[in-house]
Parts: structure tokens; sequence; C-alpha cells
């Protein structure tokens, strides 16, 4: 996890450094270094901060809370992400209005029990571009409507919480964009057209990964959408719930997993989140092993290309 952290802060870090020292003249190099820092940002998005907000990075709260920062780092926000994805999505996995994770604009649809329009027949062609964007709709806008709409849910139980929680929010924005954008903007001798268009392909790299990650965890054929009862209550237990409504992928690959943080072992993330990620190899055959010996699905696709080819099919079954 040290060597991890180290890379992943250096592979984002260093690039937008060398950027806003604006010693780079050549469009080609403008390019590359912004789409490596994409890949670290994704990296901390992935290995970093999430295990971190997760309270499994270390043992000491203390360093969970401040690398958990390296979210606002890399211009999202740790108290919003905490609030829609530990306590929404792993609580209330895949179930319609409650996981924010399935929760999408009305153009997509990520669940059967979602409200189809004709539109969806071609979601399987145009998510791509969303994907693309999705983090730079996050650090713009996302944070900002799902902050306000956690504070009208009662996830946030005080005014003074909230205008802290909002205050700390625009510090961090600004901050992000001023090293990520506006400082090499003004010391690279390219127009600002030119240095935003790199920008944005930080982000489509770092959204395209990321999601792409996530989503083959949870929209794949053969997993369940459960609905609860008139009392608000699903069938299942938690730990049922959580591997009826997750699938694994790549279980063989050491390095993939590595470098995505051990989200190819979702399932073993969703029912041991506060465990760290490179315990989660070790985790995975005995939770496989005692889910088929209760006759639980343990959801599981050899390869990230299949469970990609799989994520595109459920994709197309949704908008039909």
């Amino acid at each position: 996890m040290k060597l991890k952290t180290a890379l992943m802060l250096s592979l984002f870090l260093i690039p937008l450094t060398t950027l806003s020292l604006g010693i780079i003249n050549s469009t080609g190099m403008l390019f590359t270094l912004y789409i490596l820092s994409g890949f670290g940002m994704a990296g901390i998005g992935m290995g970093v901060m999430h295990d971190a907000i997760h309270g499994s990075y270390s043992k000491s709260s203390k360093l969970n809370k401040i690398l958990g920062y390296t979210m606002n780092l890399i211009g999202a926000n740790a108290t919003v992400w905490k609030l829609q994805h530990n306590v929404l999505h792993h609580t209330y996995t895949n179930i319609q209005e409650s996981d924010d994770d399935i929760n999408m604009p009305f153009f997509l649809r990520f669940s059967p029990h979602a409200k189809k329009y004709k539109i969806h027949k071609f979601q399987f062609i145009y998510v791509w571009f969303f994907y693309s964007i999705s983090t730079i709709a996050w650090i713009t806008m996302k944070d900002f409507v799902r902050l306000f709409r956690y504070r009208n849910m009662g996830m946030i139980p005080s005014k003074a919480e909230f205008r802290d929680s909002l205050i700390k929010l625009i510090f961090w924005k600004i901050l992000y964009y001023t090293y990520a954008l506006i400082l090499p903007a003004v010391f690279l001798p390219f127009s600002f057209g030119l240095v935003l268009l790199a920008f944005l392909s930080m982000h489509i790299v770092t959204g395209l990964v990321i999601s792409c990650v996530f989503q083959v965890a949870h929209i794949m054929p053969g997993i369940e959408y459960p609905t609860s009862n008139e009392e608000g209550e699903i069938e299942n237990n938690w730990l049922v719930h959580q591997l009826l409504t997750t699938s694994n992928f790549s279980p063989k690959s050491k390095l993939f997993s590595w470098l995505i943080g051990g989200l190819n072992y979702q399932i073993e993330h969703h029912l041991f989140p506060n465990i760290c990620h490179v315990h989660y190899r070790h985790i995975s055959p005995i939770v496989k092993d005692i889910a088929l010996q209760y006759g639980i699905a343990y959801n599981e696709k050899s390869t990230f290309v299949e469970a990609l080819g799989d994520h595109l099919k459920m994709l197309k079954t949704l908008g039909k």
C-alpha cells in the first residue's frame, strides 16, 4: 500500500508540477503529461482514497482521514463520496432510488426498475461518452448537487455541518483547478483552449478507467436488483444481498488487481469493506467456497474483457 500510494501520487502530481513550471513547449508532451496524470488520478481513486475513506487503509483513523483527503486532491470530495459510496451504495446495493451508483440521469437506465425511454435502446453506444466525462461532471457540479440532496435527505444533520462542508468543498475545488488547470495555462506557451483540451483528456482517461472498473461489478447479467416491500425491507439478509448484487472479474491477474486497488474482488470488498484490498485475493477462495456450499451464487468473470462484454450486453438488455 505504501508503494502504491507513492507511485499513484507521484504519477498524478509530478506531471502536473512539470506543467506548472512552464518548461514544456511540445504539444505532444502537454497531452502526454496530462494523460499520465489521469492514470495517476484513477490510481489514487481506486487504490488509495477508496481504502482510506472506508477506514481500511490503516489501523490509524488519523492516517485514514489524512489519506482520505487524496479524494479532494484529485478534484472530488471525501465527505460527499463517503455518503454516496460508504452509506448509500454499500448499504442499498443495486436497490433502485436508494443506491446512488445506479441512480442515473434519465438518458441512462442502469436498473430494470428504472423508467424506460426510447433513447435507452442506444445507451450501449453513447454510455462510453458519459463514462469519459463522468469525472468532469463530478468535479464541476455533481458534488454540489449531491451535497445539497444529502442535506435534504437528513444525512447531514446540522446547518453548521452543512455550511462547513460546503465551504471546504468550494475551497478544495478552487485549489484543484488552480494547480491542475490555471497554473499550467498561465505558465505554458500554449493557448488556454489547448491547455483546457489537454486537461479534459486527463479526465477522459480517468473517467473511462474508473467507470468501467466500478460498473462491471454491478451492472451485469445474472446480477439481482432487489426491491423492498412497503415496510422498506428486502428479502435477503445483508450478506446474501451483497453476493447476489455484486460480481468479481480477473481473479488470476495479480498485477491488474494491484493497479486497480483490488476492485476486481468487489464481492469481498462489499462483504469486508473494513479490510484493506491487498488481502482480498486471499479471502476470495474462502468466500467462494462457503457461498457455493450454501447454494448462493458467486458471480465472477475470468477476465476484465469478458466482464466489459457482459456489461455491454446488460446495457443492451436494459435498453430493450
